[in-house]
């Protein structure tokens, strides 16, 4: 057997310049939309990630720093505006008094309901584009 792997064809590239620009419009729906409900587009994705947190509906700064792919210090700053925008809760984990897990408060969910639901609708209308793990879900018409 040979490590040799085929080159790339033309048809190659076009595929993955269509996957790109496709999620490139999907992210840039995703930061409009985030900016018409008044929030940046990171305070979205924080919410979305605390309240899609497999198994919970909290998350700590260490997960969300995962989630998000920043910095732990980053996710702090960003947790307090959301914090003193009224959007999310701090509370020490009564289990581990090191960590501290992040809550949505009504406002915080009720701007996600919204947006989830736009993004829902956005990512059934590419549904032909993205076959993403559980993503796909979203296509489930039993809801």
């Amino acid at each position: 057997m040979s490590d040799h792997i085929p080159p790339l064809d033309k048809q190659d590239y076009e595929a993955l310049s269509e996957f790109r620009y496709q999620l490139r419009r999907f992210l840039h729906f995703s930061e409009s939309a985030a900016r018409g409900e008044g929030l940046t587009p990171l305070q979205y994705l924080l919410m979305l990630h605390v309240k899609g947190f497999p198994g919970r509906d909290w998350a700590t700064i260490g997960e969300l720093a995962e989630r998000l792919q920043m910095q732990h210090h980053g996710v702090v700053a960003l947790v307090s505006r959301c914090e003193k925008n009224g959007l999310v809760r701090r509370q020490r984990s009564a289990v581990d008094r090191r960590q501290v897990e992040v809550h949505l408060l009504p406002p915080g969910i009720a701007h996600l309901q919204r947006l989830a639901l736009l993004h829902r609708a956005e990512l059934n209308s590419l549904q032909d584009t993205f076959r993403v793990a559980r993503i796909t879900s979203f296509n489930d018409t039993e809801r």
